[in-house]
Protein backbone atom coordinates (compact mmCIF):
# COMPACT_ATOMS: atom_id res chain seq x y z
CA UNK A 1 0.00 0.00 0.00
CA UNK A 2 0.90 3.63 -0.77
CA UNK A 3 2.11 5.64 2.67
CA UNK A 4 1.76 8.83 1.95
CA UNK A 5 2.21 11.02 5.08
CA UNK A 6 2.96 15.27 6.02
CA UNK A 7 5.76 16.11 6.83
CA UNK A 8 7.73 19.46 8.50
CA UNK A 9 9.17 21.34 5.73
CA UNK A 10 11.41 23.97 5.25
CA UNK A 11 11.07 27.05 3.46
CA UNK A 12 11.62 30.46 2.61
CA UNK A 13 11.14 32.64 5.19
CA UNK A 14 8.78 35.98 4.32
CA UNK A 15 10.15 37.86 6.06
CA UNK A 16 13.77 37.37 4.41
CA UNK A 17 12.45 36.65 1.24
CA UNK A 18 9.48 38.26 0.50
CA UNK A 19 9.47 37.95 -3.24
CA UNK A 20 9.43 33.98 -3.82
CA UNK A 21 9.35 34.02 -7.49
CA UNK A 22 12.84 35.31 -7.48
CA UNK A 23 14.51 32.34 -5.63
CA UNK A 24 12.28 29.80 -7.53
CA UNK A 25 13.51 27.77 -10.18
CA UNK A 26 12.44 24.60 -12.32
CA UNK A 27 13.54 21.22 -11.58
CA UNK A 28 17.31 20.83 -12.79
CA UNK A 29 17.28 18.91 -16.00
CA UNK A 30 15.41 21.79 -17.79
CA UNK A 31 17.75 24.22 -17.15
CA UNK A 32 19.95 25.43 -19.45
CA UNK A 33 23.17 26.84 -19.04
CA UNK A 34 22.29 30.52 -19.94
CA UNK A 35 19.43 29.84 -17.72
CA UNK A 36 21.25 28.88 -14.53
CA UNK A 37 23.04 31.84 -14.88
CA UNK A 38 20.06 34.40 -15.42
CA UNK A 39 19.24 31.94 -11.94
CA UNK A 40 22.01 33.02 -9.94
CA UNK A 41 22.01 36.83 -11.04
CA UNK A 42 18.55 36.73 -10.20
CA UNK A 43 18.73 36.35 -6.47
CA UNK A 44 21.43 35.21 -4.03
CA UNK A 45 19.33 32.83 -2.50
CA UNK A 46 17.99 31.11 -5.43
CA UNK A 47 17.11 28.13 -5.42
CA UNK A 48 20.00 27.24 -7.95
CA UNK A 49 22.33 27.16 -6.10
CA UNK A 50 20.91 24.31 -4.13
CA UNK A 51 19.89 22.00 -6.82
CA UNK A 52 22.21 23.37 -9.68
CA UNK A 53 25.23 24.81 -8.67
CA UNK A 54 28.01 26.33 -10.97
CA UNK A 55 31.18 24.74 -11.25
CA UNK A 56 34.49 26.15 -11.40
CA UNK A 57 38.08 25.30 -13.02
CA UNK A 58 39.76 25.08 -9.13
CA UNK A 59 36.94 22.61 -7.98
CA UNK A 60 38.34 19.46 -5.49
CA UNK A 61 37.28 17.07 -3.66
CA UNK A 62 36.65 19.40 -0.69
CA UNK A 63 35.51 22.36 -2.81
CA UNK A 64 32.75 21.78 -5.81
CA UNK A 65 29.51 22.04 -6.88
CA UNK A 66 28.04 19.58 -4.08
CA UNK A 67 29.73 21.06 -1.44
CA UNK A 68 28.97 24.45 -2.02
CA UNK A 69 25.36 23.72 -2.20
CA UNK A 70 25.60 21.95 1.36
CA UNK A 71 27.42 25.05 2.43
CA UNK A 72 24.57 27.36 1.03
CA UNK A 73 21.68 25.04 2.22
CA UNK A 74 23.49 24.77 5.90
CA UNK A 75 24.11 28.69 5.79
CA UNK A 76 20.75 29.66 4.89
CA UNK A 77 19.00 28.01 7.40
CA UNK A 78 21.27 29.16 10.48
CA UNK A 79 20.72 32.66 9.18
CA UNK A 80 16.93 32.02 9.11
CA UNK A 81 16.68 32.59 5.29
CA UNK A 82 15.33 29.26 5.63
CA UNK A 83 13.17 28.20 8.33
CA UNK A 84 11.70 24.70 9.01
CA UNK A 85 8.10 23.99 9.95
CA UNK A 86 7.33 23.06 13.58
CA UNK A 87 4.52 20.55 12.59
CA UNK A 88 3.95 17.90 10.42
CA UNK A 89 1.96 19.25 6.94
CA UNK A 90 0.38 18.27 4.18
CA UNK A 91 1.40 20.98 1.44
CA UNK A 92 -1.46 21.97 -1.01
CA UNK A 93 -0.58 23.62 -4.27
CA UNK A 94 -2.22 25.50 -7.14
CA UNK A 95 -0.49 26.47 -10.68
CA UNK A 96 -2.43 28.95 -13.09
CA UNK A 97 -0.82 28.90 -16.68
CA UNK A 98 -1.73 28.96 -19.80
CA UNK A 99 -1.40 26.66 -22.78
CA UNK A 100 -2.78 26.36 -26.01
CA UNK A 101 -4.14 29.53 -25.62
CA UNK A 102 -6.43 28.42 -22.53
CA UNK A 103 -5.88 29.61 -19.12
CA UNK A 104 -5.43 26.36 -16.67
CA UNK A 105 -5.09 25.46 -13.05
CA UNK A 106 -3.64 22.16 -12.13
CA UNK A 107 -3.94 20.71 -8.11
CA UNK A 108 -1.34 19.71 -6.58
CA UNK A 109 -0.15 17.66 -2.55
CA UNK A 110 3.18 17.76 -1.56
CA UNK A 111 4.07 14.86 0.61
CA UNK A 112 6.27 12.06 2.37
CA UNK A 113 5.84 9.10 -0.14
CA UNK A 114 7.73 5.55 1.33
CA UNK A 115 10.32 4.47 -1.11
CA UNK A 116 9.04 1.17 -2.45
CA UNK A 117 10.98 -0.91 -5.45
CA UNK A 118 9.05 -0.44 -9.00
CA UNK A 119 9.11 -4.61 -8.45
CA UNK A 120 6.02 -4.02 -5.58
CA UNK A 121 4.21 -2.25 -7.96
CA UNK A 122 3.05 0.87 -5.18
CA UNK A 123 5.31 2.87 -7.05
CA UNK A 124 5.68 2.55 -10.96
CA UNK A 125 8.23 4.55 -13.52
CA UNK A 126 7.10 4.68 -17.17
CA UNK A 127 10.99 5.82 -18.31
CA UNK A 128 14.66 4.93 -18.52
CA UNK A 129 17.01 6.77 -16.94
CA UNK A 130 20.55 7.78 -17.65
CA UNK A 131 22.70 6.77 -14.83
CA UNK A 132 25.19 9.56 -15.19
CA UNK A 133 22.23 11.46 -14.09
CA UNK A 134 21.47 9.81 -10.95
CA UNK A 135 25.34 9.88 -9.97
CA UNK A 136 25.31 13.13 -9.98
CA UNK A 137 21.93 14.00 -8.15
CA UNK A 138 23.19 10.88 -5.61
CA UNK A 139 25.99 13.50 -4.65
CA UNK A 140 24.37 16.13 -4.11
CA UNK A 141 22.09 14.27 -1.99
CA UNK A 142 24.98 12.98 -0.06
CA UNK A 143 26.13 16.14 0.80
CA UNK A 144 23.36 18.16 1.39
CA UNK A 145 20.70 15.20 3.04
CA UNK A 146 17.47 16.58 1.30
CA UNK A 147 14.92 16.98 -1.25
CA UNK A 148 14.88 19.94 -3.17
CA UNK A 149 12.40 19.44 -5.71
CA UNK A 150 9.44 17.28 -5.17
CA UNK A 151 9.06 14.08 -7.72
CA UNK A 152 5.87 14.80 -9.91
CA UNK A 153 4.04 12.12 -9.67
CA UNK A 154 0.16 10.73 -10.72
CA UNK A 155 -2.36 8.49 -9.14
CA UNK A 156 -6.72 8.13 -10.10
CA UNK A 157 -8.71 10.00 -8.25
CA UNK A 158 -11.88 8.80 -8.12
CA UNK A 159 -12.84 10.05 -4.45
CA UNK A 160 -11.82 13.58 -5.66
CA UNK A 161 -8.75 13.69 -2.97
CA UNK A 162 -7.58 17.27 -3.75
CA UNK A 163 -10.72 18.53 -3.68
CA UNK A 164 -11.04 17.44 0.06
CA UNK A 165 -8.11 19.46 0.67
CA UNK A 166 -9.10 22.35 -1.04
CA UNK A 167 -12.31 22.16 0.85
CA UNK A 168 -10.38 22.65 4.34
CA UNK A 169 -8.59 25.26 3.31
CA UNK A 170 -11.29 27.26 1.01
CA UNK A 171 -11.55 30.05 3.27
CA UNK A 172 -7.81 30.52 3.84
CA UNK A 173 -5.71 32.63 2.14
CA UNK A 174 -2.61 31.03 0.68
CA UNK A 175 0.82 31.09 2.82
CA UNK A 176 2.47 31.36 0.02
CA UNK A 177 1.20 33.28 -3.38
CA UNK A 178 4.19 34.35 -6.63
CA UNK A 179 4.13 34.57 -10.28
CA UNK A 180 7.42 32.35 -11.35
CA UNK A 181 10.02 34.06 -14.53
CA UNK A 182 7.47 32.50 -17.38
CA UNK A 183 4.08 34.04 -15.65
CA UNK A 184 2.65 30.91 -13.79
CA UNK A 185 1.30 32.04 -10.72
CA UNK A 186 1.48 29.56 -7.69
CA UNK A 187 -0.05 29.50 -4.56
CA UNK A 188 0.05 26.88 -1.28
CA UNK A 189 -1.96 26.17 1.91
CA UNK A 190 -0.45 24.19 4.63
CA UNK A 191 -3.14 20.95 5.67
CA UNK A 192 -2.22 21.20 9.98
CA UNK A 193 -6.14 19.49 10.49
CA UNK A 194 -5.15 16.02 12.31
CA UNK A 195 -8.61 14.61 10.77
CA UNK A 196 -8.17 15.76 7.28
CA UNK A 197 -4.22 15.08 7.34
CA UNK A 198 -5.63 11.29 8.44
CA UNK A 199 -8.46 10.96 5.87
CA UNK A 200 -6.01 11.95 2.93
CA UNK A 201 -3.51 9.50 4.08
CA UNK A 202 -5.76 6.67 4.30
CA UNK A 203 -7.72 7.50 1.28
CA UNK A 204 -4.20 7.35 -1.13
CA UNK A 205 -3.56 3.63 0.87
CA UNK A 206 -4.60 1.94 -1.64
CA UNK A 207 -3.08 3.92 -4.63
CA UNK A 208 -0.75 3.26 -7.09
CA UNK A 209 1.30 6.04 -8.17
CA UNK A 210 3.06 6.99 -11.25
CA UNK A 211 6.15 8.84 -11.78
CA UNK A 212 5.34 11.68 -14.05
CA UNK A 213 8.79 13.34 -14.11
CA UNK A 214 11.87 12.74 -11.89
CA UNK A 215 12.24 9.13 -12.40
CA UNK A 216 16.36 10.12 -11.74
CA UNK A 217 15.34 11.98 -9.12
CA UNK A 218 12.99 8.29 -7.38
CA UNK A 219 16.08 6.57 -8.49
CA UNK A 220 18.42 8.24 -6.89
CA UNK A 221 16.38 8.52 -3.76
CA UNK A 222 16.22 4.43 -3.20
CA UNK A 223 20.21 4.78 -3.84
CA UNK A 224 20.32 7.33 -0.94
CA UNK A 225 18.36 5.42 1.57
CA UNK A 226 20.71 1.98 1.18
CA UNK A 227 23.65 4.34 1.48
CA UNK A 228 22.10 6.04 4.58
CA UNK A 229 21.32 2.67 5.98
CA UNK A 230 24.61 0.61 5.60
CA UNK A 231 26.23 3.88 7.39
CA UNK A 232 23.67 4.11 10.55
CA UNK A 233 23.48 1.76 13.23
CA UNK A 234 19.94 1.04 14.26
CA UNK A 235 18.71 2.24 10.71
CA UNK A 236 14.94 1.84 10.90
CA UNK A 237 11.36 2.27 8.96
CA UNK A 238 10.65 5.75 9.94
CA UNK A 239 14.32 7.13 9.14
CA UNK A 240 13.39 10.05 6.96
CA UNK A 241 15.39 8.41 4.05
CA UNK A 242 13.07 5.66 3.74
CA UNK A 243 10.70 8.40 2.30
CA UNK A 244 10.86 11.12 -0.60
CA UNK A 245 9.48 14.37 -1.29
CA UNK A 246 6.44 13.91 -4.13
CA UNK A 247 4.23 16.40 -5.98
CA UNK A 248 1.01 14.46 -6.06
CA UNK A 249 -1.97 15.30 -8.35
CA UNK A 250 -4.77 13.47 -10.32
CA UNK A 251 -4.47 12.12 -13.29
CA UNK A 252 -8.21 13.54 -14.27
CA UNK A 253 -7.18 17.02 -13.40
CA UNK A 254 -7.99 19.67 -15.81
CA UNK A 255 -5.06 21.23 -15.71
CA UNK A 256 -3.46 18.09 -16.69
CA UNK A 257 -1.41 18.65 -19.76
CA UNK A 258 1.18 16.40 -21.90
CA UNK A 259 3.36 18.45 -24.56
CA UNK A 260 5.80 16.55 -26.99
CA UNK A 261 9.07 15.98 -26.47
CA UNK A 262 10.75 16.19 -29.68
CA UNK A 263 14.21 14.82 -30.84
CA UNK A 264 17.27 16.86 -31.67
CA UNK A 265 20.32 14.84 -33.00
CA UNK A 266 23.84 15.68 -33.09
CA UNK A 267 27.04 13.81 -34.70
CA UNK A 268 24.97 11.38 -37.14
CA UNK A 269 26.71 9.72 -39.28
CA UNK A 270 26.94 11.51 -42.77
CA UNK A 271 26.12 8.17 -44.41
CA UNK A 272 23.22 7.35 -42.52
CA UNK A 273 22.16 11.33 -43.21
CA UNK A 274 22.40 10.57 -46.36
CA UNK A 275 20.29 7.90 -47.17
CA UNK A 276 17.79 8.26 -43.97
CA UNK A 277 14.73 8.99 -46.70
CA UNK A 278 15.32 5.83 -48.93
CA UNK A 279 15.82 3.64 -46.24
CA UNK A 280 12.86 5.33 -44.28
CA UNK A 281 10.56 4.52 -47.37
CA UNK A 282 9.56 1.09 -47.71
CA UNK A 283 8.53 1.94 -44.06
CA UNK A 284 6.89 4.97 -43.84
CA UNK A 285 4.92 7.33 -46.69
CA UNK A 286 6.63 10.37 -46.82
CA UNK A 287 5.07 13.92 -47.40
CA UNK A 288 7.43 16.85 -48.46
CA UNK A 289 6.07 20.43 -47.10
CA UNK A 290 8.30 23.69 -47.51
CA UNK A 291 9.45 25.58 -44.74
CA UNK A 292 7.69 29.72 -45.12
CA UNK A 293 9.02 32.96 -44.48
CA UNK A 294 11.41 34.66 -46.38
CA UNK A 295 14.42 32.59 -45.40
CA UNK A 296 12.60 29.50 -45.40
CA UNK A 297 12.57 28.82 -41.65
CA UNK A 298 9.11 29.12 -40.25
CA UNK A 299 7.04 25.83 -39.76
CA UNK A 300 3.88 26.08 -41.28
CA UNK A 301 0.48 25.84 -39.37
CA UNK A 302 -0.37 22.93 -42.19
CA UNK A 303 2.29 21.30 -41.29
CA UNK A 304 1.44 21.13 -37.31
CA UNK A 305 -1.81 20.56 -38.54
CA UNK A 306 -1.14 17.65 -40.81
CA UNK A 307 1.12 16.54 -37.73
CA UNK A 308 -2.03 16.15 -35.33
CA UNK A 309 -4.27 14.79 -37.59
CA UNK A 310 -2.10 11.91 -38.38
CA UNK A 311 -1.82 11.17 -34.44
CA UNK A 312 -2.96 7.58 -34.74
CA UNK A 313 -1.28 7.03 -37.59
CA UNK A 314 2.05 7.11 -36.40
CA UNK A 315 2.73 10.33 -37.82
CA UNK A 316 5.85 11.85 -37.39
CA UNK A 317 8.04 14.99 -38.65
CA UNK A 318 11.46 15.44 -39.53
CA UNK A 319 13.89 18.58 -40.62
CA UNK A 320 17.07 17.85 -41.26
CA UNK A 321 20.35 19.62 -42.62
CA UNK A 322 20.78 18.34 -45.96
CA UNK A 323 16.90 19.83 -46.68
CA UNK A 324 16.75 23.25 -45.55
CA UNK A 325 14.06 24.59 -47.43
CA UNK A 326 11.90 21.18 -46.44
CA UNK A 327 9.97 19.63 -43.62
CA UNK A 328 8.83 15.83 -44.01
CA UNK A 329 5.90 14.35 -42.78
CA UNK A 330 6.20 10.69 -42.28
CA UNK A 331 3.62 8.20 -41.68
CA UNK A 332 4.10 4.22 -40.80
CA UNK A 333 2.83 1.95 -43.31
CA UNK A 334 0.36 -0.46 -41.62
CA UNK A 335 1.88 -3.80 -39.90
CA UNK A 336 5.23 -2.79 -39.94
CA UNK A 337 5.93 -2.27 -36.18
CA UNK A 338 3.96 -5.50 -35.91
CA UNK A 339 6.02 -7.43 -38.45
CA UNK A 340 9.40 -6.18 -36.73
CA UNK A 341 8.82 -6.12 -33.57
CA UNK A 342 5.70 -8.25 -32.40
CA UNK A 343 8.08 -10.87 -30.38
CA UNK A 344 9.91 -8.28 -28.93
CA UNK A 345 7.57 -5.37 -27.90
CA UNK A 346 4.01 -5.60 -25.75
CA UNK A 347 1.46 -3.78 -27.92
CA UNK A 348 1.30 -0.81 -25.07
CA UNK A 349 4.87 -0.11 -25.88
CA UNK A 350 4.69 -0.96 -30.13
CA UNK A 351 1.96 1.22 -30.48
CA UNK A 352 4.18 4.26 -28.94
CA UNK A 353 5.29 6.94 -31.75
CA UNK A 354 8.36 7.47 -29.15
CA UNK A 355 8.95 3.38 -29.71
CA UNK A 356 8.35 4.06 -33.29
CA UNK A 357 11.06 6.57 -33.52
CA UNK A 358 13.27 4.91 -30.86
CA UNK A 359 13.22 1.32 -32.89
CA UNK A 360 12.74 1.86 -36.26
CA UNK A 361 14.07 5.08 -37.35
CA UNK A 362 17.28 5.43 -35.00
CA UNK A 363 18.14 1.52 -34.76
CA UNK A 364 16.98 -0.08 -37.76
CA UNK A 365 17.39 3.44 -40.09
CA UNK A 366 20.16 5.24 -38.27
CA UNK A 367 21.98 2.18 -36.82
CA UNK A 368 22.03 3.38 -33.59
CA UNK A 369 23.53 0.93 -30.88
CA UNK A 370 22.47 1.14 -27.29
CA UNK A 371 25.52 3.31 -26.54
CA UNK A 372 24.40 5.86 -28.54
CA UNK A 373 21.12 6.04 -27.67
CA UNK A 374 22.95 6.02 -24.12
CA UNK A 375 24.93 9.37 -25.03
CA UNK A 376 22.88 12.17 -23.66
CA UNK A 377 25.84 14.32 -25.16
CA UNK A 378 24.20 13.62 -28.53
CA UNK A 379 20.17 14.21 -28.51
CA UNK A 380 18.23 17.35 -27.13
CA UNK A 381 15.01 17.81 -26.80
CA UNK A 382 12.08 20.56 -27.34
CA UNK A 383 8.91 20.83 -26.69
CA UNK A 384 8.06 23.27 -30.37
CA UNK A 385 8.53 22.32 -33.05
CA UNK A 386 10.03 25.66 -34.52
CA UNK A 387 12.60 25.01 -31.70
CA UNK A 388 13.49 21.78 -33.15
CA UNK A 389 13.67 23.35 -36.40
CA UNK A 390 15.82 26.15 -35.30
CA UNK A 391 17.90 23.81 -33.70
CA UNK A 392 19.00 22.38 -36.71
CA UNK A 393 18.61 25.69 -39.03
CA UNK A 394 21.38 27.13 -36.75
CA UNK A 395 24.04 23.98 -37.28
CA UNK A 396 23.95 22.92 -33.42
CA UNK A 397 22.42 19.46 -35.06
CA UNK A 398 21.90 17.33 -37.88
CA UNK A 399 18.44 16.64 -37.60
CA UNK A 400 15.60 17.37 -35.67
CA UNK A 401 12.09 14.71 -35.45
CA UNK A 402 8.79 16.02 -34.16
CA UNK A 403 6.27 14.26 -32.42
CA UNK A 404 2.83 14.31 -31.09
CA UNK A 405 2.44 13.70 -27.80
CA UNK A 406 2.22 11.00 -25.53
CA UNK A 407 -1.49 10.67 -23.83
CA UNK A 408 -2.09 10.21 -20.45
CA UNK A 409 -3.84 6.90 -20.94
CA UNK A 410 -0.57 5.05 -22.62
CA UNK A 411 1.44 6.65 -19.84
CA UNK A 412 -0.83 4.75 -17.54
CA UNK A 413 -1.22 1.04 -19.69
CA UNK A 414 2.70 1.44 -19.80
CA UNK A 415 3.07 1.48 -16.11
CA UNK A 416 0.61 -0.73 -15.04
CA UNK A 417 1.90 -3.15 -17.47
CA UNK A 418 5.54 -3.38 -16.07
CA UNK A 419 6.92 -1.83 -19.13
CA UNK A 420 9.18 0.91 -19.62
CA UNK A 421 9.27 3.72 -22.31
CA UNK A 422 12.40 5.19 -23.98
CA UNK A 423 13.68 8.28 -22.37
CA UNK A 424 11.91 11.35 -22.45
CA UNK A 425 8.34 10.10 -23.75
CA UNK A 426 6.87 12.61 -21.79
CA UNK A 427 6.66 16.57 -21.15
CA UNK A 428 4.40 17.17 -18.23
CA UNK A 429 3.57 21.03 -18.48
CA UNK A 430 4.14 22.87 -16.48
CA UNK A 431 7.06 21.21 -14.33
CA UNK A 432 6.98 21.19 -11.09
CA UNK A 433 8.42 24.71 -9.56
CA UNK A 434 11.35 24.02 -6.98
CA UNK A 435 11.43 26.24 -4.03
CA UNK A 436 8.13 25.98 -2.55
CA UNK A 437 9.06 23.39 0.09
CA UNK A 438 12.34 21.19 0.86
CA UNK A 439 12.20 17.93 2.62
CA UNK A 440 14.80 17.32 5.12
CA UNK A 441 16.39 13.91 5.02
CA UNK A 442 18.39 13.80 8.40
Amino acid sequence: MAEVIPFRGIVYNKEKIPELGAVSAPPYDVISPKAQAAFYDKDPHNVIRLILGKTRDTDSEDDNRYTRSGRDFDAWQAAGVLVRDADPIFYLTTVDFTAAGQSLKRYGLIARVRLEPFEKGIVLPHETTFSKVKTDRLALMKVCHANFSPIFSLYADQENILETLMAAVIRQSADMAFTDGDGHHHRLWRITDPGVIADVTGRMADKTIYIADGHHRYETALNYRDWVAERTPGFTDDHPANYVMMYLTSMADPGMVILPAHRLLKDVDPDAMAQLISRAAPYFEIVEMPLEGENGGRVPEAFTTALAAGAEAHTIGMYMKGAPTTLFLMTLRPGVMAAHFGDALAPALRDLDVTVLTRLIFMTILGFDQARLDDETRIAYATASQEAVDGVRSGEYDVSFILNPTRIEQVQEVARSGLIMPRKSTYFYPKVVTGQVFNPLA
